[in-house]
């Protein structure tokens, strides 16, 4: 592996190669004063107006109490951070966008509805809108006046997005484009002043957007969709009937609809992790409540040992997943800055930002979307019979957390594409993937050296576990692209267990080195349980790397070679024992007594 200096900037899937030090990672505990003005403005602004209406809010008849939250979190400014000043916002760097999700992630429906304005519905005027467009559109789109959605899902294109039948014909004086087709699931479709509409000109063969005002006329809709979950978000299908678009509002550049939904999509993937963070907490919290008030044979339930599994469990993960994702969201930061100091524009800086960390985005919005699903489903458990009924809140919280793997690409198609951008930087050579993997290759045929010197510092030991879990992917991965060569994409299987131990490497990674900055920062006595947290989740990462390389291993090798790679694997999964079972009680006491999740 190469060692990373301290501030050395790193591009985006390097972790899989380089050692990452501590000082060159942000951790939430820096959060300056203004980012945590900005988050209790959120805090107050759920816990006075949201949350206390989520069950009114999920039965409406009609979207306007949506709407009219909207507009309250527009006079609040919760609509303007990633704007610029000069278009009404604030112009708050990326991580102050993920820490406004992430607060307002416990809100549900609601907060699906304001991600997709504030996200998918403006951004691609942001990033993508000539200087009239964005004149024209962002301070309406900062304030909450006008409203937007995003339509790019047909019945017949999903994940296949660029499959897209809706159709624009200039007219005959050159003036308009005449939209036809039918979109899908378009959340805020019921109101939204504004639409971005994906739709082939012609018989191109990649997509376009425009910029589509509701009062263009021709467009119609569905009534609202009835759905498992966010029921308090408008959700429906939109059809075109001859809408006329002026041609100045063709947003970006013919064909270029493909890249912007694909980069849009990259920061929904880590908005979305973001967002799923700040829903967990709120379930993690109200279940410890619950199981510190719930009496069973005398006691509270929170003080069985079952029961602090389960919660030391939900805030192991959640650490996992909030270590990574601010971590990823700075790397964001600092390429948009290094991007801007560069000379490149700050919109196209922004964009090349958060690209070069495509692969960071869609291992966070896995697992962020599976942490909180675990968390709910721990939640209704603890509850027993009472999470099952729909006067408590776990009911809710199982539902609406279930459309998080199928937003932003389903898990699958983002685990598929964990490695095939790996693969691809590979290939251009962006990525030094094949130098690293060749040492490993040749490591596991020789001896292990037993009587090497033990270096000093913090995590000696645990860091070389992450070093070795890396060699372990590399290993895995580099024997399975040799073995299939061009047909390895058909090998999904195999994608999908190497994309589930990246996955892991990368955020048993990102808790150890945030709790070695808080080390340097308060000393070790007082983030003792963050370090319970960082080694638990470690652990576990392990036995997760090791299984997901058995499966892949076994699928693809056989004899010598086979016994070779297993022995390879079980040499890069070792690691030693721990009480996991005492680790695990002392962070449930932490979070039984701080009332929810404890870091």
């Amino acid at each position: 592996m190469i060692a990373t200096k301290p501030g050395a900037s790193i591009k985006g899937g390097e972790f899989l190669i380089q050692d990452i030090p501590a000082d060159s990672v942000f951790i939430p505990e820096e959060f300056g004063e203004e980012q945590r003005m900005v988050a209790a403005t959120c805090e107050e602004f759920l816990n006075r107006e949201v949350l206390p209406r989520m069950k009114e809010l999920d039965e409406a008849k009609s979207y306007e109490p949506i709407v009219g939250l909207l507009n309250k979190a527009g006079e609040l400014g919760l609509l303007a951070t990633s704007i610029p000043e000069e278009y009404g916002g604030f112009g708050m760097n990326f991580n102050t966008s993920m820490l406004v999700t992430d607060k307002i992630g416990a809100s549900g429906g609601f907060a699906v509805a304001l991600s997709a304005h504030t996200g998918i519905g403006t951004l691609p005027i942001l990033y993508y809108g000539n200087e009239e467009q964005k004149a024209k559109y962002l301070p309406k789109l900062a304030t909450g006046e006008w409203k937007a959605a995003y339509c790019l899902t047909e019945p017949d294109s999903g994940s296949d997005a660029n499959s897209g039948k809706t159709k624009a014909v200039l007219s005959a004086d050159g003036k308009h484009y005449v939209l036809n087709g039918q979109k899908m699931w378009i959340t805020n479709g019921g109101f939204a002043d504004i639409y971005i509409v994906f739709a082939k000109i012609d018989n191109d063969k990649n997509l376009t957007a425009f910029i589509v005002e509701r009062d263009f006329g021709g467009i119609t809709m569905n009534e609202p969709e009835h759905k498992l979950g966010i029921k308090s978000s408008d959700t429906r299908q939109i059809f075109f009937n001859d809408c006329q678009v002026p041609v100045e509002n063709l947003l970006y550049q013919r064909e270029g609809g493909f890249k912007i939904a694909v980069n849009i999509l990259n920061i929904g993937r880590i908005k979305l992790s973001a967002a799923c963070i700040g829903g967990a907490k709120a379930v993690a919290a109200q279940a410890i409540q619950y199981a510190k008030e719930r009496k069973q044979f005398g006691t509270a339930i929170a003080s069985f040992g079952a029961i602090q599994h389960k919660i030391a469990e939900m805030a192991v993960k959640l650490f996992a997943s909030e270590s990574a994702t601010y971590r990823a969201g700075q790397n964001i930061d600092d390429a948009i800055q290094a991007l801007i100091a560069e000379g490149m524009p700050e919109s196209e800086a922004k964009l090349k930002g958060v690209e070069q960390f495509a692969i960071e985005c869609a291992i966070l919005k896995v697992h962020g979307s599976e942490v909180l699903d675990y968390v709910v489903d721990e939640g209704v458990q603890i509850y027993g019979g009472m999470g099952y009924s729909a006067d408590a809140p776990m009911e809710r919280a199982y539902r609406d957390s279930r459309i998080n793997r199928i937003f932003e690409g389903t898990n699958e198609i983002n685990r598929l594409l964990t490695v095939d951008m790996i693969l691809k930087r590979a290939m251009k050579g962006q990525l030094d993937i094949l130098g690293p993997a060749m040492a490993v290759s040749k490591e596991i045929m020789s001896i292990p050296d037993f009587g090497a010197e033990e270096e000093e510092g913090l995590f000696i030991k645990e860091k070389k576990v992450i070093k070795n879990l890396k060699k372990a992917v590399l290993m895995t991965a580099g024997a399975a692209v040799q073995k299939f060569m061009m047909a390895f994409d058909k090998e999904q299987e195999i994608i999908m267990n190497l994309a589930d131990m990246l996955i892991e490497v990368y955020a048993a990674e990102s808790a150890l080195l945030r709790v070695e900055k808080l080390i340097g920062i308060k000393g070790e006595n007082a983030v003792a349980v963050q370090k319970e947290a960082a080694l638990v989740y470690l652990h576990e990462a392990v036995e997760k790397v090791a299984w997901a390389g058995r499966q892949a291993i076994t699928s693809f090798a056989e004899g010598d070679e086979q016994n070779v790679m297993l022995l390879g694997l079980k040499r890069f999964t070792k690691i030693d024992p721990y009480n996991l079972k005492e680790a695990r009680r002392r962070i449930a006491h932490a979070a039984l007594e701080a009332g929810g999740y404890p870091f």
